[in-house]
């Protein structure tokens, strides 16, 4: 049998969500994770020797952080791989990084806030900039961060992108406090680049709370695998030593959190959805959904290296906290329209930070299409139609600029006619196959 290929470009514009004309039943193989791509991609452009990403995602997002690279002098060479998803990527690390460069980080909040600290590491100018839709996102805190550590940058007042980092070339590292609330990324930013600071990193986070915890823990263990040992001398706190970084080829795990709406779809449509390579340990949010999508109904089981999600006696309401797994929020509210009673998600008010304000953005497309949403100031109220009596209808489905907001509306599609996603293109983002991938799912 021939292997299939699938396509890394996305199609754009209007998407018309196609229904579900039964259960579904599918098994499927997601290309690789975003979050884990991007931290290897830095981690091999800081390391002794080159190093090979092994099944990498190839999307927007994993392409900007590469183009940034090579914009800092570091070489990326596309070798041919096992991956139907595309080529391997071969990091040769440069030392020190080049100036005089332009980082576009497009709209991913990995790039602008894992390259700034490269940025410093650089001899020269190195402008930090972004797509216009992007340019809103937090990145005060880590301005001021990498002026606690003796980085140069002109902001223009602004605190925010675009920016300039004066590189020279070297950065001096030692003790700086800062309030990571509105992203875990800061945090990740940091340790990622500390092994190269003349004196390491002692970093702690001054917040009230630290969103995407699971995101932290994925650094530190990307550095363990480098043998970088970071220490946790307390809850928000980690010290990381001035270290060699040590070359490895990496195999990049499926990204958990784009096999979200794919599993979902089992429950939504009464069937069942295998995810090939589902790994038995992993860091990401994503891991979670075997817990989560149980307590919503779901049948989970795992068998010879996958994960299955069946659909069982109807989906049910719940009140979760969502800190740990906020990337998780839109396909989880897809679901919750379906329920049979109502959900609360909270803990999730710095989601309002990411490609756009997500909750708002949830709100409006559930009421657009005839449902009930409610904002809550750290989270979002669903109230099924199970509950008010009002069948749900088609409609614009806005994708708001967010690859996560365009897959949550391809899945209430699968049950509701007319559901018309305003720009499938977003998904290029982190899933350029999604498409092609869901009409896998559906036997088209």
């Amino acid at each position: 049998m021939t292997p299939r290929v699938y396509s890394p470009v996305a199609p754009q514009g209007e998407y018309a969500a196609p229904v579900a004309d039964g259960p579904v039943d599918a098994a499927l193989t997601i290309p690789g994770s975003k979050s884990l791509t991007n931290r290897e991609l830095i981690l091999a452009a800081l390391a002794e020797a080159p190093s090979r990403l092994i099944s990498p995602l190839q999307s927007d997002d994993s392409r900007r952080m590469v183009e940034g690279l090579k914009a800092l002098g570091v070489v990326v060479e596309e070798v041919e791989g096992e991956s139907p998803f595309g080529p391997d990527l071969l990091v040769h690390p440069a030392t020190p990084f080049t100036g005089g460069a332009t980082v576009d980080c497009g709209q991913a909040g990995t790039v602008m806030r894992f390259l700034a600290p490269l940025a410093g590491l650089a001899q020269g100018d190195v402008l930090v900039t972004a797509h216009e839709s992007a340019l809103h996102r937090p990145m005060a805190e880590m301005i001021r961060a990498m002026r606690d550590l003796g980085v140069d940058i002109d902001d223009g007042g602004h605190w925010s992108l675009p920016f300039t980092v004066k590189g020279h070339g070297r950065i001096r590292g030692g003790e700086i406090a800062i309030d990571a609330s509105a992203s875990s990324q800061f945090v990740s930013g940091l340790l990622l680049a500390a092994p190269r600071f003349d004196v390491g990193l002692h970093l702690r986070h001054t917040g009230d709370r630290l969103p995407s915890i699971p995101h932290i823990d994925m650094t530190v263990e990307a550095l363990a695998r480098r043998g970088v040992h970071v220490e946790r001398p307390a809850a928000g706190e980690w010290i990381v030593p001035a270290s060699p970084l040590r070359a490895k080829d990496i195999a990049i795990e499926p990204d958990l959190s784009n096999a979200a709406p794919f599993l979902a779809a089992a429950m939504v449509t009464g069937g069942s959805v295998t995810i090939a390579g589902w790994p038995p340990h992993s860091t990401q949010p994503g891991a979670q959904l075997a817990d989560i999508l149980q307590l919503m109904g779901g049948r989970v089981s795992r068998r010879g290296g996958a994960l299955t999600v069946a659909a069982g006696r109807g989906i049910h309401g719940l009140d979760l906290d969502l800190s740990a797994v906020s990337e998780l929020t839109p396909t989880l509210v897809g679901l919750a329209v379906f329920a049979d009673s109502p959900t609360t998600f909270h803990g999730i008010a710095h989601i309002r930070g990411h490609e756009t304000d997500r909750i708002a953005a949830l709100a409006e497309n559930v009421k657009a299409i005839g449902g009930e949403a409610t904002e809550l100031p750290d989270g979002i109220r669903i109230i099924p139609p199970a509950v008010t009596g009002k069948a749900l209808t088609g409609g614009v489905w806005g994708a708001y600029h967010d690859h996560r907001m365009a897959t949550t509306g391809a899945l209430i599609g699968l049950r509701v006619p007319g559901v018309v996603i305003d720009d499938i293109g977003t998904t290029a983002k982190t899933l350029p196959q999604f498409t092609q991938l869901w009409d896998q799912m559906l036997g088209r």
